[in-house]
């Protein structure tokens, strides 16, 4: 294992933590976010080798990169920021009709209506 994937494995686990220990959705959605760029980190960094050249131009031949990998993470950036969006969209719908950040007290609060 690389450095780059062990930092990518720290840093999932950074964003779990996140996730499980904050009631706050905005901690959670950050910890979501955190947790699509280990990933992405990690993909990146288990493709690529050092020895390894760049896709580009006549350069293509045996000890190039594959960039089928990078193409994937580069749609998985997208897609992480349409999520991060929607959720941002959905955590100030909740705001505005509960007035809390707080997961567990917008749940009572929808199970009291």
């Amino acid at each position: 294992m690389s450095f780059g994937e062990i930092g990518a494995i720290v840093i999932f686990f950074i964003g779990v933590y996140g996730v499980i220990a904050r009631r706050n959705i905005m901690k959670t959605v950050v910890s979501l976010g955190i947790m699509d760029a280990a990933v992405i980190l990690f993909f990146v960094a288990a493709g690529g080798k050092s020895s390894s050249s760049a896709p580009i131009g006549a350069r293509i031949d045996a000890g190039a990169a594959d960039a089928v990998p990078q193409a994937l993470m580069i749609t998985a950036i997208v897609i992480g920021i349409a999520v991060t969006a929607v959720s941002l969209t959905m955590f100030i719908y909740l705001y505005n009709k509960y007035g809390t950040t707080n997961w567990e007290k917008a749940r009572k609060m929808r199970d009291n209506e």
